[in-house]
């Protein structure tokens, strides 16, 4: 895998792991048998060195991962545009790796940690919530074979 083009903006490996954690959203790019990108905006948890996600019981997304588990995960941690520099100021994350979907026992597991993550002063209502709603998702574990950490400041 290659490495930022641009050394001087690369962080550490636990940087960019700790970037990844305390993002709030990513992009899931994937591409079907014939080679077509897609790429759709979710939220995530990253537990044991693994990113996990969400979604209904079929679809665009899972056709793809179906077809091809290697997949491509981007978080935009911070972003300030500088006008008068024509430049940005910014943090992000570029995961490779590949997916898979979650067992039961890890659906579950994910979905609580979602309730902590995004939804903490409600963790009672979430659990009732992920016991109705359960049967009707589908979680898609992604192995983490290689990140990269961007940082401009």
């Amino acid at each position: 895998m290659r490495n930022a083009r641009d050394a001087n903006k690369q962080v550490t490996r636990a940087a960019a792991m700790q970037m990844l954690e305390q993002g709030e959203y990513g992009v899931l790019s994937t591409s079907d048998k014939e080679g077509l990108p897609y790429g759709v905006p979710l939220n995530y948890i990253v537990l044991d060195n693994a990113i996990y996600l969400h979604c209904g019981l079929e679809g665009h997304k899972l056709d793809n991962i179906a077809a091809n588990s290697n997949v491509c995960f981007t978080v935009i941690g911070y972003l300030e545009i500088v006008p008068g520099s024509f430049t940005a100021k910014y943090e992000s994350v570029i995961v490779f790796g590949k997916a898979n979907v979650a067992g039961e026992q890890e659906k579950i597991a994910m979905l609580t940690e979602l309730v902590k993550k995004y939804s903490p002063d409600f963790q009672e209502k979430g659990m009732k919530v992920i016991e109705a709603f359960k049967d009707n998702c589908t979680v898609i574990r992604i192995s983490i074979e290689h990140l990269t950490g961007m940082r401009k400041r």
